[in-house]
């Protein structure tokens, strides 16, 4: 069934002393649920095993207690305690014939050791570099430090064999990685021996391989993941310089796995970074050794990882953030069905349950870690209950996601859509400068939709609650969105703003919906953002591009600053100033004038006036829950209509990110015609065992 076109993706290829069955590398990737939540990150990964991946690998690792990365979760092998949930894990990665790899992760000049309070060792000291600046520094490695550190990664990888592992990445990527702090200038300013020339900040590496290898023999394949550019000027670690350590050491791992400078460069957002978009970098370091290559670039299409590997670009696929957004994309391409693949849309939503400390979400895949915490596969549903009719009212991500789902449990759903459009907010977002790619929330609902016989769409049908009760309908579901508020109420503003009806004041809806002149020429814009995602920016973004003077105003001290969880944030600022946006940051808005804005400052409510033309308001969200208010109103009426249940899902209940609708339409499917569980936990979580007295 499979295309032949595709074949080269299915061949097998040595790593080492090992074969991986196919290209398809699943690269260390994190969850937020690390050395928390073992069980659940186990069956995420026995979930890419069932999907068809040659290789899976864990996430970060933390090899040894003196490098710890507190309050970010990730896993740790510190002790042999830490053994029995890392088996767990290499055992579901296994039981399809996939090979297990662990990521080795020592955080050097990243690691603040606020757990441990051990003193942070790095190649030289200087403060620790983390996300959040903390005021802490580490102590240059002498050379006793350096053979500690040399048998702490023997010791790792021991425990990491008996964890059952088949592979070891040694982590030297994204800044985070004790390789990498060695090899570069910017990082490593010795003078001995393990410093200066690229032989010598090599010389770390080529130790650490030697003594793994005679730790653990001819059993394990070891990897390396290196920067290809740390992209941070003249002392960082070049693309010229990643390709003369390849030279220099071709055969040093079994496997070469290359992903750009600092995260924020390698797993950059589908607003700033294409599909592939490290092919440039990665093309001709394959030629330099005689061992394997495995890259990263969110690839999404059958056609360019083909490519890639026909024309030697890689050897293997590396996938991270597509492997998240649909783990049975081996399988659907080896089976011909290449159209059900759920293509990752790079908002980045999974990179924010690790920098938030949570469990991560997927905006595509709902089902991403809820696997073990409540049994949900992405591509098997739940048997269906004792009713058979559906109502959906609205086709945004909760209720397309609700019907794409329901129809899987053997449901006859009827979908009502007040406009001609399937999507909802997607459907106006994804038209929105950058956002091209989040269209695909829709494009691959609509498509799984149109397949399924027991689901019928209506256009141009706003319903009411007297429409309801007549139409008898067993369930209902009310996912019927929200608006953003033109009054200013969200974080700065409890109760409306004081606004000049005299001065325009357009919302996100206003100017997705064209309600803004196209031509703002000579026009000075206000963008007002007190939500901080991305909204805010994109907005000011759309102004500038209309011609307009945009002055951003935000009582954060970044733009868009919860981007700073998606990877985002410094792009975002940086695109703005380009396009001559005028930031204005630690300033709220006060009131809103006839031909200008009062803003204040956030720290001493100092106040003055900003002559403006025109005002964007991005604020907060209000979800659309009049029609099922009604509903509850005549709740009396449920019985004699057929009705057994009244369900108010999405952005209408409570409006958040896309990942948040797409989650609880899923959720909605999942429990319809279910027990109630009462005051029950409704997920599965794993407890710390107490330690004798």
């Amino acid at each position: 069934m499979r295309d032949p076109k595709y074949d080269i993706l299915f061949e097998p290829l040595a790593i080492g002393p090992l074969v991986a069955k196919n290209r398809f590398y699943q690269v260390p990737h994190c969850n937020g649920g690390g050395y928390r939540d073992p069980s659940a990150a186990a069956a995420m990964r026995g979930i890419k095993a069932e999907g068809g991946w040659g290789v899976i690998f864990t996430e970060q690792t933390e090899m040894h207690h003196s490098s710890e990365i507190t309050p970010f979760i990730e896993l740790r092998l510190w002790e042999d305690k830490d053994i029995p949930g890392l088996r767990r894990m290499s055992d579901a990665m296994k039981t399809h014939g996939a090979l297990a790899g662990i990521q080795l992760a020592y955080s050097g000049i990243n690691g603040p050791n606020f757990y441990t309070k051990e003193v942070p060792l790095a190649p030289s000291a200087m403060p620790i570099r983390t996300f959040t600046n903390d005021p802490v520094s580490a102590r240059a490695l002498s050379k006793s430090d350096i053979t500690d550190l040399r048998r702490w990664f023997v010791n790792a990888a021991k425990r990491s064999k008996l964890a059952g592992f088949d592979l070891i990445c040694l982590y030297g990527a994204h800044g985070f990685g004790i390789f990498q702090h060695f090899l570069s200038r910017a990082t490593n300013q010795r003078s001995d021996e393990y410093g200066g020339s690229l032989e010598n900040r090599s010389r770390f590496a080529r130790e650490v391989v030697a003594d793994i290898r005679d730790a653990v023999g001819d059993t394990m394949a070891i990897t390396m993941r290196v920067s290809l550019d740390e992209q941070i000027g003249n002392l960082g670690f070049s693309n010229a310089e990643v390709r003369e350590f390849v030279e220099l050491n071709g055969d040093l791992p079994d496997l070469w796995d290359l992903a750009q400078g600092a995260w924020e460069d390698c797993s950059g957002p589908s607003r700033f970074k294409e599909e592939a978009a490290q092919e440039v970098l990665v093309s001709g370091i394959r030629e330099l050794s005689s061992k394997p290559v495995v890259g990263v670039g969110r690839f999404t299409s059958p056609d360019v990882m083909a490519r890639m590997i026909r024309q030697g670009v890689l050897d293997f696929i590396g996938c991270a953030r597509p492997s998240i957004a649909d783990p049975f994309i081996p399988k659907k391409i080896d089976e011909g069905r290449v159209e059900d693949i759920r293509e990752c849309i790079g908002c980045n939503i999974c990179i924010t349950g690790d920098m938030t400390m949570s469990i991560s979400r997927c905006t595509q895949n709902p089902t991403f870690m809820e696997e073990w915490r409540k049994g949900w596969h992405p591509e098997k549903m739940n048997a269906k209950g004792d009713s058979s009719t559906v109502l959906i009212v609205g086709s945004g991500p909760a209720g397309l996601e609700a019907a794409r789902a329901l129809s899987l449990r053997g449901y006859d759903v009827a979908m009502a859509e007040a406009t001609t459009t399937l999507g909802g907010r997607v459907a106006r977002e994804r038209l929105l400068p950058g956002l091209s790619a989040w269209g695909r929330v829709v494009d691959y609902r609509q498509y799984q939709i149109s397949q399924r016989p027991n689901v019928e769409t209506y256009f141009d049908s706003r319903l009411g609650a007297a429409e309801i009760l007549e139409f008898g309908f067993q369930n209902i579901c009310i996912a019927t969105g929200a608006h953003w508020r033109a009054d200013g109420v969200a974080r700065q503003h409890v109760v409306p703003m004081a606004i000049d009806a005299a001065m325009p004041v357009w919302t996100p809806d206003d100017v997705m919906a064209g309600k803004h002149p196209a031509d703002l020429s000579g026009r000075t814009v206000v963008v007002y953002d007190d939500d901080h995602y991305y909204m805010g920016g994109v907005m000011a973004e759309v102004m500038a591009k209309a011609g307009a003077k945009v002055i951003l105003v935000t009582p954060s001290a970044y733009v868009s600053d919860w981007t700073r969880n998606t990877l985002e944030q410094g792009a975002i600022h940086l695109r703005l100033v380009e396009l001559g946006v005028e930031i204005r940051l630690n300033t709220g808005m006060t009131a809103v004038r006839a031909g200008a804005v009062e803003v204040n400052c956030s720290y001493t409510d100092h106040r003055r006036e900003l002559a403006a033309d025109a005002v964007v308001m991005v604020a907060s969200r209000l979800g659309d829950d009049a029609l099922y208010n009604d509903l509850i109103a005549r709740e009396a009426e449920w019985a004699d209509a057929g009705i057994r249940s009244v369900k108010l899902i999405g952005d209408a209940a409570a409006p958040a990110p896309i990942a948040w609708a797409t989650y609880a339409g899923h959720r909605y499917a999942r429990e319809l015609d279910t027990s109630d569980i009462g005051d029950a936990l409704p997920f599965r979580r794993e407890v710390t065992e107490l330690e004798p007295l």
